[in-house]
């Protein structure tokens, strides 16, 4: 009896690294997919004039008829670069964000909005597919989670399993391209965008890098399942020689 439990253990845990990875992957896609950090970064703007009392490096103190000297001074050298100030700004597939100056909170914009026009049809290519991607994904563990927990035998098993891997291999695919595609779109927003968006530094953001961790937890998670499905294919095809020769055996020298 050992010996021929251990295979059906050993299937049964590659089925649940496959639906652990994919599980994280649906987690991971779903959290990158629906936040603004994909990508982040600093925008050089003109400092307002300042109101009222309010002072500060934040603002341009304006000279006043009754002004002293040293305002007159000031304002001279805030001609250069100390005229502007730099705000941080983050940005998804959504919307972007960017922080108010001597004011709490952030103004957000729909990031499709600033898109270039020629560039909108792209980002919505990429929209669709990272809806794909977790449906697909989502698909995905379904069957896993079936082929875990309920099915009968391990015909049906191997079944569920096949369409699991194609399922997966296809989400996979899709979040690659989503992905690539919206890296596209931004690049191309950073230089043709509108004046008052367009940043002066920027680099990729967290959810950027969880976005293609999903990828890389959705294909591995394909190729633990179709390594499951492969080992088994050939454990049944191993089994079937030893079973003919067998017979053989048995053909050869009937017992009496």
């Amino acid at each position: 009896k050992m010996p021929a439990s251990i295979p059906e253990a050993d299937r049964r845990h590659r089925a649940s690294a496959a639906f652990s990875l994919s599980f994280l992957s649906l987690v991971f896609s779903i959290t990158a997919f629906s936040s603004s950090y994909w990508c982040e970064g600093t925008r050089k703007v003109a400092k307002p004039f300042c109101k009222g009392d309010s002072k500060g490096d934040l603002c341009i103190r304006f000279n006043s008829p009754d002004g002293n000297g040293s305002q007159a001074v000031q304002y001279i050298w805030e001609t250069g670069d100390d005229k502007f100030v730099e705000k941080k700004f983050h940005a998804g597939i959504w919307y972007s964000c960017e922080e108010m100056i001597n004011e709490e909170g952030e103004k957000c914009r729909s990031f499709i909005s600033l898109t270039p026009a020629s560039d909108r049809g792209v980002l919505w290519l990429s929209i669709v597919a990272e809806l794909l991607y977790v449906v697909l994904l989502l698909t995905g563990n379904i069957l896993m989670s079936v082929e875990i927990c309920y099915y009968s035998s391990v015909i049906d098993g191997l079944k569920i399993n096949a369409f699991s891997a194609v399922v997966t291999v296809l989400a996979g695919l899709l979040g690659m391209v989503a992905h690539m595609m919206y890296t596209t779109v931004f690049q191309m927003t950073v230089n043709l965008g509108p004046e008052d968006w367009r940043p002066h530094t920027w680099d990729y953001g967290w959810s950027y890098g969880l976005a293609w961790t999903s990828f890389a937890c959705c294909m591995a998670a394909a190729v633990t399942t179709i390594n499951k499905y492969t080992k088994t294919i050939l454990e049944f095809k191993h089994k079937r020689k030893k079973l003919e020769r067998s017979f053989r055996i048995q053909y050869k020298f009937p017992e009496h």
